[in-house]
């Protein structure tokens, strides 16, 4: 799997969904930017948990930094995880400092991403997270760049 290309994938359980956020996590170079889109509880942060396991970070550590905005976890690569939920402007973007992030050697996972869409780097991926059912998620991944 690359994630320079843009595909489908299905999970069937939460444990499933930490399994595939770990796959993911061998794919992640320094620099990588992941949006992830979903409905509250569509489970993207149970996916950056995975994420962050697969890059040597304990999942307990991992939880929404809704009231924080971002979440610093180190693994084999810096992880920024931005919950951008509560952003109101793009003034407010400016001010979190996001390209000292987006343009440096870490990884960043971004819930609600389109609160900040005026600022995120043109090779972002985009992953749209859909609830199935109550244990199974739709990934779609979407490649933005080269």
């Amino acid at each position: 799997m690359k994630l320079n290309q843009d595909f489908i994938r299905k999970t069937n359980s939460p444990e499933e969904t930490l399994l595939f956020g770990e796959e993911i996590a061998k794919e992640l170079e320094s620099g990588d930017v992941l949006c992830l889109h979903g409905d509250l509880g569509a489970g993207k942060t149970h996916f950056v948990k995975g994420i962050a396991r697969g890059l040597g970070v304990n999942e307990t550590h991992v939880n929404s930094p809704t009231f924080t905005l971002i979440n610093e976890y180190r693994g084999s690569f810096p992880i920024y995880h931005f919950d951008a939920y509560r952003i109101n402007n793009d003034q407010e973007v400016v001010e979190l400092g996001v390209d000292e992030y987006f343009y440096g050697d870490g990884i960043c996972l971004i819930e609600w991403p389109e609160k900040m869409k005026n600022f995120l780097p043109e090779n972002s991926v985009h992953i749209t997270i859909q609830k199935d059912n109550e244990s199974s998620r739709i990934f779609k991944f979407e490649h933005n760049g080269a």
